[in-house]
């Protein structure tokens, strides 16, 4: 038996906890920059004063950010004219792509003041990506809930968002607590971390589940 929205209910729980799924690895993969901003910063923006890099690694963290919003616009439209499962699989796919690369970046070592840029270049678009998929989320199921509890199902996207968060803090606090501190700063202990969101991200099991629910059926008409 369908909702008023035309959706089943084993549909609209395959959409819900795909967005869920989808909003727990977009923001683990934009997250979990920040718990390691301490070796980053010593990696890409080598400076004698630790501070400094530190200061220089949080600044990257925060263009990011203010991306957001950009991103919202971009996808926000893109949702409204190609429909939402298109917008949340462009922005999904924005994610993993710089966040693989992030984890296999080069140093300023190795390659200089690219490194730094390259840096903060992946960490833009991570940005506008993130701020895609919150925004698009949102639409996405509120827009396929009942009318009754479009408050409830909405209120899994933050959630869900919160979530990826904690599990980027859960998985820094476990490894700066069994790796010694020389360990713990060399630059392959952020890496592995770094990769798994970029590769759980692009995972055909979750991302197939998705879009075979998003395509069973149309609101009013219109594309989702």
């Amino acid at each position: 038996m369908g909702t008023e929205t035309g959706w089943t209910p084993i549909h609209l729980k395959r959409n819900t906890v795909g967005g869920v799924i989808g909003n727990v690895l977009e923001w683990y993969d934009f997250a979990v920059y920040g718990f390691f901003a301490p070796i980053i910063g010593a990696q890409f923006f080598p400076t004698e004063d630790k501070l400094s890099a530190l200061i220089a690694a949080f600044g990257v963290f925060a263009a990011g950010y203010m991306m957001r919003p950009l991103g919202g616009v971009i996808f926000g439209q893109i949702g409204d004219r190609v429909g939402r499962k298109r917008a949340l699989q462009l922005s999904v796919l924005m994610m993993a792509i710089p966040t693989t690369l992030v984890g296999l970046l080069p140093t300023y070592a190795s390659i200089g003041i690219w490194a730094s840029i390259g840096l903060v270049a992946l960490r833009l678009i991570q940005g506008v990506s993130v701020g895609g998929e919150l925004i698009g989320s949102i639409s996405f199921i509120t827009e396929i809930a009942p009318a009754t509890m479009r408050g409830l199902y909405g209120s899994w996207t933050l959630f869900s968002a919160v979530g990826g968060i904690m599990i980027g803090s859960l998985l820094a606090t476990v490894m700066h607590a069994t790796l010694d501190p020389a360990r713990w700063r060399k630059i392959r202990s952020w890496r592995p971390c770094d990769n798994i969101g970029g590769r759980s991200s692009t995972s055909p099991r979750w991302s197939s589940c998705r879009v075979a629910a998003s395509t069973c059926c149309s609101c009013g008409g219109q594309p989702i």
